[in-house]
C-alpha cells in the first residue's frame, strides 16, 4: 500500500473536497482524515490548576543528567506527526 497526503475540506453538506490535484489511476482508495487543529499563540493554564515548575527528569545514566537538565520542553505547538512525515520525506526522496 503507496500512501499520499493531500491537503482537503469539509464543505458545507459534509463532504469531503481534496483542494490539490490528484495523480492516481482510477480505482478504490481508503481515506484517513486527520483534522487541522488550530493553534492558539498564547496558550495559558486555567487560574483553577495550580502552576508548578517544571520537574526535573532524573536518569540513572550520570553521563546523561546534565544533558536532560539542561534540555527544554518540546513547544505546545510542536507536531510530532508532520516531524515524522518530514524524515520519512528526506529519507526516502519523496
Amino acid at each position: 500500500m503507496q500512501a499520499y497526503k493531500l491537503n482537503g475540506k469539509i464543505d458545507s453538506a459534509g463532504n469531503l473536497v481534496i483542494t490539490e490535484p490528484v495523480n492516481l489511476p482510477p480505482g478504490d482508495v481508503e481515506v484517513i482524515v486527520l483534522q487541522a487543529i488550530e493553534k492558539l499563540d498564547n496558550i495559558t493554564v486555567p487560574a483553577s490548576e495550580p502552576q508548578t515548575e517544571t520537574p526535573k527528569r532524573r536518569t540513572k545514566i550520570n553521563a546523561l543528567q546534565n544533558w536532560f537538565e539542561k534540555t527544554q520542553p518540546a513547544p505546545p505547538d510542536f507536531d510530532p506527526h508532520q516531524a515524522k512525515w518530514e524524515y520519512l520525506k528526506d529519507k526516502h526522496n519523496l
